[in-house]
């Protein structure tokens, strides 16, 4: 999915994995850098036109996913390491010699 994409209310797929994929494709193009704080849930709630329950749905995708993680009280941060990207194959990052 585009990183710049809007969530489309009329598409198949639900508005929760359209932001996962959305953020999801920012933390891979590099918006996001891994331990960094991803924008808070009300500033996506705010940016996206979405209910608080859905971004915390896709968020909490990306964190089953091993994308993100959640600290108590402080917000959503990019995990490091982050998990090999779809379709790259496990060890896509290891050099032969």
């Amino acid at each position: 999915m585009n990183p710049d994409a809007e969530i489309d209310h009329g598409a198949p797929l639900t508005p929760y994995r359209q932001l996962a994929e959305i953020l999801r494709a920012q933390i891979q193009r590099g918006d996001w850098q891994p331990g960094r704080m991803l924008p808070s849930e009300a500033q996506l709630v705010q940016k996206y036109g979405i209910a608080r329950t859905t971004v915390r749905r896709g968020l909490g995708l990306l964190a089953d996913e091993s994308w993100v993680y959640a600290v108590p009280q402080r917000g959503w941060f990019v995990s490091d390491p982050l998990p090999p990207a779809p379709g790259s194959g496990e060890g896509a990052t290891l050099r032969q010699v």
